[in-house]
């Protein structure tokens, strides 16, 4: 049997399709078709697709929105399961939870909401809780372990696992998640209250930074490079010492206005973003003698 008649009996219609483009999926606006694509609604769900992938040795790729990714032009082969309807939020006191595949926007204006701070940075991040947690992401001097309290996470034998901050190995743009086969579903958050004023002027001033310095108007994937290892040394900066800034590739471009982004600027492939990302690292590689390491997360190329 294929994998999506194994997998359509188990949800409702409509959460699984077949040969459904990534392209309408991902930030980049790039990637050929998952050959079986799944929303589960809640734990129950994912539990009984991941267990019926698990028993039929299907290939299982887990996303979020879509924001930090490249997906091959060929698509992704086996089971793609993408949280985004697991978005509940639920707020007890100081305390917040919200499913994996809630928006950061939606967890930032919900915190906003119940007086808590600490928050706001995550507001402009175009991604979900689940995908925060497994990057750590961050912005503006705070990242996501500055803030979470323990995560839930599914694993493959049909166990829901609950770690403590402790346990979760939070490093820059790191977690335990990246070296584990789970899924994460859920994540607690301790915030402090803060005044709702004060809140909603740095969500303010931290998105206008935003969109004064980033080239939202365009798709991507958001920071293309991870920081360098080497202290004071930034990658869009060294990228834009190269005189890289508008050199392209097919549809893909460095941004004009921010090096550190590669964007589409219309009809891009996978293999345009792949070719410029080389070509990036083997130029500051020849200038400064740095291998840039991709941020975005590379899916069915192998």
């Amino acid at each position: 049997m294929t994998a999506f008649n194994v997998i359509s009996p188990l949800l409702p219609e409509g959460l699984v399709l077949a040969d459904e483009p990534m392209a309408r999926h991902t930030s980049f606006g790039i990637g050929g078709p998952a050959e079986v694509y799944v929303t589960p609604r809640n734990s129950n769900e994912i539990t009984k697709v991941w267990k019926a992938c698990i028993e039929a040795s299907f290939k299982v790729t887990v996303l979020g929105k879509g924001n930090n990714v490249l997906v091959s032009d060929d698509g992704i082969k086996g089971v793609v399961i993408v949280t985004t309807k697991m978005n509940n939020i639920h707020v007890d006191g100081n305390y917040i939870t919200a499913g994996s595949g809630t928006n950061l926007r939606k967890l930032a204006d919900a915190a906003y909401e119940a007086s808590l701070g600490e928050m706001e940075f995550a507001s402009g991040i175009p991604g979900t809780v689940g995908g925060a947690i497994y990057m750590n992401a961050g912005a503006y001097k705070h990242e996501i372990k500055d803030i979470c309290e323990s995560v839930t996470a599914l694993y493959a034998n049909g166990e829901l696992v609950t770690h403590e901050k402790e346990s979760l190995a939070f490093g820059y743009r790191k977690s335990r998640f990246q070296h584990e086969d789970a899924i994460i579903t859920e994540a607690k958050f301790l915030l402090p209250s803060k005044n709702k004023d004060e809140i909603k002027a740095k969500m303010t001033n931290l998105n206008g930074l935003r969109r004064d310095s980033q080239p939202l108007d365009k798709h991507s994937a958001g920071s293309t490079f991870k920081r360098p290892k080497a202290e004071g040394m930034y990658a869009a900066k060294m990228i834009d010492d190269c005189g890289l800034k508008g050199f392209t590739i097919g549809g893909a471009q460095v941004s004009e206005k921010h090096a550190g982004f590669v964007v589409n600027i219309g009809n891009a492939t996978a293999k345009d973003v792949l070719s410029l990302i080389e070509q990036i690292q083997d130029k500051v590689h020849q200038a400064t003698h740095i291998w840039l390491e991709p941020e975005v997360q590379m899916i069915g190329f192998n």
